[in-house]
């Protein structure tokens, strides 16, 4: 698309020639965008590119799912689509929206719709609208409500998008009391692309996140941990996860991150909590490979979740949280459930929080080689995000104790690749099979091999590697210690 002609609504406002050129980029999709939009005139219907797709067009990262909204109705839409599209879905049709797919792009066609909310149930009702304007004037945010016709490319703005775009801020169509109203999970929405976009939320739309925060009870467990789960991947989480906090909406779903805040020492006897959390999500976003790391990131939020509970304040003034990482442990365990997160996600998550303190004391030289093996055995193949994860957690100011610790943990990590390299680390195994321990013990299947299996790596993490005359050895002691033979 070279060119944007800018409808009467929006005359008082010329695209700039960096915002002419992020519109071009839509070239790439032209091709079907407005094949498609000829076949839609042809049956006497309007279509429009629409949303996200031509806000992050004029952002210069349009993706390969387009979206689209028009005044036909599904079964209309339906026959449009009959003999052009590669493939068709119907799961969003209840919603008015059509899916398809062809030259490689992910279409979704929305029938306009006048949608709203009914300010008990958690669902919404949706009934179909009859314009554009209309269309657009009910959805999210200012920026997410701009058009591009098809296959004319009129471009149609009527809220301001344009402007808010240029100025990186989200505001709403129409009030944020009557857009939050709609559908509360907006208000978490807000959060999520101030964490994507890095855009500031305007006051007012802040105002009535704020005022209505308790109304996103209302929303499914299921669609808050997903925009939360978006929040959390942006480019920015802190800034989003700050407003959170800030405007009380934490407070609906995530509470241990609002506790966290309610922690801060007075007498500065130990590092704010909060802030350290922060710092701490920050640094692993840093030390991420390729992309969101939900794991790592979640689990640098949720490490020091315990500590509220377990705080203790010593006759000498000092303050310690005995045993956070368990109850932090427990407690993510117990919120990811809640919200509705998978079992293997949740499973990782809380395993990396309750390992997170195990390399405090290596610097002190107490670590045998047994405990190595352990340390490696125990974070099985989460080891490298416990490696970022427990160097995120050096946020000391003290230069000279963050270089040491450092130093130290680099130091662990050499131990560990050069015990590695001297013993399968990564498939630590009793030196015995269970095959072994029936027949030399002379036992069935059953528990006497499940103990005599564990006693066996116990040993193996304890001394290493152990030959076979050792290994029977070893095994045949420990029988007799059990009363198992004579």
């Amino acid at each position: 698309m070279s060119e944007v002609s800018v409808p009467h609504a929006t005359d008082r406002r010329q695209l700039t020639a960096a915002q002419r050129n992020a519109v071009a980029e839509l070239l790439r999709v032209s091709p079907v965008a407005d094949e498609l939009g000829r076949r839609f005139a042809r049956a006497g219907h309007e279509l429009h590119l629409v949303g996200g797709s031509v806000r992050d067009a004029l952002l210069g990262r349009l993706g390969d799912d387009l979206d689209f909204c028009t005044d036909a109705h599904p079964d209309q839409t339906l026959a449009v689509l009959r003999g052009w599209a590669e493939s068709v879905w119907e799961t969003g049709r209840e919603f008015g929206t059509i899916g398809a797919q062809r030259a490689g792009l992910r279409l979704e066609i929305t029938t306009y719709r006048a949608e709203s909310y009914d300010q008990v149930s958690r669902n919404p009702v949706v009934a179909y609208g009859t314009n554009l304007v209309d269309d657009l004037r009910r959805r999210d945010f200012t920026v997410n409500a701009m058009a591009v016709s098809l296959p004319e490319h009129r471009f149609t703005d009527p809220y301001g998008g344009l402007d808010d775009l240029a100025a990186k801020v989200i505001r709403t169509p129409g009030t944020p009391r009557e857009s939050f109203g709609d559908d509360p999970l907006r208000m978490l929405r807000a959060a999520r692309f101030a964490a994507q976009l890095r855009f500031a939320v305007h006051p007012d739309v802040r105002a009535a996140m704020t005022r209505m925060a308790a109304d996103l009870d209302r929303i499914t467990a299921e669609r808050i941990r997903d925009e939360f789960t978006k929040l959390l991947c942006g480019a920015d989480p802190v800034t989003g996860l700050r407003l959170l906090v800030d405007t009380g909406l934490a407070e609906r779903f995530l509470p241990e991150l609002t506790g966290l805040k309610l922690e801060i020492d007075e007498h500065a006897q130990h590092k704010d909590v909060y802030e350290h959390t922060l710092t701490v999500v920050s640094n692993a976003v840093g030390l991420e490979d390729d992309g969101c790391d939900f794991v790592l990131r979640m689990a640098a939020l949720m490490h020091d979740v315990g500590k509220p509970a377990t705080k203790a304040v010593g006759g000498d003034g000092r303050v310690s949280f005995h045993h956070h990482e368990v109850v932090g442990a427990r407690l993510t365990k117990a919120r990811m459930k809640a919200m509705r997160y998978p079992k293997d996600v949740t499973a990782q998550v809380t395993k990396l929080v309750g390992l997170h303190l195990r390399f405090y004391g290596y610097g002190r030289g107490e670590w045998t080689d047994s405990a190595v093996r352990r340390y490696v055995t125990d974070a099985g193949d989460l080891l490298s995000r416990l490696h970022k994860l427990t160097r995120s957690d050096c946020t000391t100011r003290n230069r000279r104790k963050a270089a040491q610790l450092a130093a130290d943990y680099a130091a662990l990590e050499e131990r560990i690749d050069r015990i590695a390299a001297e013993e399968d680390l990564a498939r630590v195994r009793p030196d015995l099979d269970g095959n072994a321990i029936m027949e030399l013990l002379g036992v069935p299947p059953g528990p006497i091999v499940g103990r005599a299996w564990k006693h066996l790596k116990d040993v193996r993490l304890e001394r290493g590697p152990l030959d076979r005359d050792a290994a029977e050895a070893e095994l045949l002691r420990w029988a007799r210690a059990e009363g198992l033979v004579d």
